[in-house]
């Protein structure tokens, strides 16, 4: 590997981890595992769900003013491309010394029809205006593409061109 390149570490524990069935990871233990991915070198940390519980705002509030205040590592917060949401991750993640709001709306026909009852183009036009609102509020925004893998590609290419020029600095495809 070349000296200019350098793999990014992003680690979905604190989020990820609070969704399995029945299971949720306590606030305390939330604060430790963030120092524990700090200390292992984790380049970001997403740290919760902000609008899912008052519990998970404040634990991604906690971990932004304390492991969000040290080095270069960047902490992040998940919203759906929804207003309430972003305004909720922007709060949570407002001490952090580099916060990154992560928005994403699903995409595949299927979950466009059937999930959101809407259209190709009602989606495209809020997954922008979820970046444009996020980058109100911060200069790192997160775009995730949901049902990635059932997404029609020349969608997926406009949808991503478009949030690009939204403001959108990274960019994920989830399943």
């Amino acid at each position: 590997m070349s000296k200019d390149k350098k793999i990014i570490i992003f680690d979905t524990t604190l989020r990820d981890g609070d969704q399995a069935s029945k299971h949720t990871i306590r606030y305390q233990k939330k604060i430790d595992l963030a120092w524990q991915l700090y200390n292992l070198g984790v380049d970001v940390i997403e740290a919760g769900f902000p609008i899912s519980s008052n519990g998970d705002w404040k634990a991604v509030h906690q971990i932004s003013s304390e492991v969000g205040k040290e080095g270069n590592i960047i902490i992040c917060g998940l919203s759906r491309a929804v207003d309430a949401d972003i305004e909720s991750a922007a709060s949570a993640l407002d001490p952090a010394k580099n916060p990154r709001i992560h928005t994403f709306i699903a995409t595949s026909d299927i979950h466009i029809e059937k999930k959101l009852k809407s259209t190709r183009e009602r989606i495209l036009e809020k997954a922008v205006l979820a970046v444009q609102k996020a980058k109100s509020y911060m200069d790192d925004v997160e775009f995730s593409l949901e049902d990635f893998g059932r997404t029609d590609p020349d969608y997926a290419l406009r949808v991503i061109e478009s949030v690009i020029r939204a403001g959108g600095s990274v960019l994920l495809n989830e399943r």
